[in-house]
């Protein structure tokens, strides 16, 4: 070989890393696993992204974001989670309690970011609040421990129902919990408590039948997401038998619901949003402590309350943080 093809030879090879490092880096992928349905959440996703936004992420700029949904069927979770652990996701938020579960089973080292309506440690999820300790972390909106209080602001609203019903999914992990602390909440306040619970929208349908054979005076939500991702047919069905309800989310009184007593559902994922960002900046979740509601905000929609021939006593009026004309 002649030496001045020798030269150009490894100037060619001392030149592969330069035009590999010159090549724009790979897009990280965030992987976005949620146990109900995209047309109930998609509020909740733009404010997924707009936490993104806030760290400096951009999706199908510098981000992409792969989309799991399970469609009510919690069963499915698992898989989708190694689905998008085989499409090697940088993060991996696990969206609702049943989500966040699964994501936590499915990897130990990929950093999962949550958000949920129970307790985290409860659940296993975390070690403790402010030191998660592990590759999880997240957002929590305690929604599952406002039964009793949503029990009790019903109780004001409609004093003269003695039966109330709370509507809950027994699949979910926060089920059990509600369930004990809104009987105790009713025990207290000498009413009867019957637990209804759906899986399905045909069980959901058959809560209500029987809400009206056996008289039930109002009626508790329960914030699981599959029964979230049903709000317009559970609105339906409560205004249609004049059920005064009160729910888990402000987005059922947007809905034409009668009561929420909740925290911010979107804020929530948009603080999961921003985690996901500073994860992918280089921060480790074990250093991130879990995000907590600051305000539990109480609506009341007055043009539901008239429709089922209710007074708003003053008193509820004046905490209301919102009411709805």
């Amino acid at each position: 070989m002649r030496r001045r093809e020798f030269i150009a030879g490894l100037g060619g090879v001392a030149a592969w890393p330069l035009a590999a490092h010159a090549q724009p880096p790979a897009v990280p992928i965030v992987g976005f696993l949620n146990a109900a349905s995209p047309d109930s959440f998609a509020h909740v996703v733009r404010a997924f992204r707009l936490g993104l936004n806030e760290t400096g992420y951009v999706e199908d700029r510098n981000v992409a974001i792969e989309y799991r949904w399970a469609e009510g069927q919690y069963d499915r979770l698992p898989a989708l989670a190694a689905e998008l652990i085989q499409r090697r996701v940088r993060v991996l938020a696990g969206t609702t309690t049943p989500a966040a579960l699964a994501a936590k089973t499915a990897t130990t080292t990929i950093p999962v970011v949550f958000t949920t309506g129970g307790d985290p440690v409860a659940l296993g999820l975390v070690a403790s609040l402010n030191r998660p300790g592990s590759n999880v972390t997240g957002a929590t909106l305690l929604s599952r421990v406002l039964a009793a209080k949503q029990l009790e602001l019903l109780h004001e609203l409609v004093p003269q129902a003695a039966m109330f019903g709370f509507l809950v999914n027994p699949s979910d992990a926060n089920a059990g919990a509600s369930i004990r602390d809104i009987r105790a909440a009713a025990d207290a306040l000498g009413l009867t408590l019957i637990v209804f619970e759906a899986r399905s929208e045909a069980e959901i349908d058959a809560t209500f039948v029987t809400l009206v054979q056996q008289r039930v005076g109002a009626l508790v939500v329960d914030g699981d997401a599959f029964i979230l991702s049903r709000r317009d047919h559970v609105l339906a069905l409560a205004g249609r038998n004049s059920i005064p309800a009160i729910y888990a989310y402000r987005e059922y009184v947007i809905g034409g619901g009668l009561m929420s007593y909740a925290p911010n559902l979107s804020d929530a994922y948009r603080q999961a949003g921003m985690y996901v960002g500073r994860i992918l900046n280089g921060e480790k979740p074990a250093d991130l402590p879990v995000v907590q509601p600051t305000k539990f905000d109480f609506a009341i929609n007055s043009k539901t309350a008239k429709a089922l021939g209710l007074t708003v006593p003053p008193k509820l009026l004046f905490t209301a943080d919102e009411v709805i004309e």
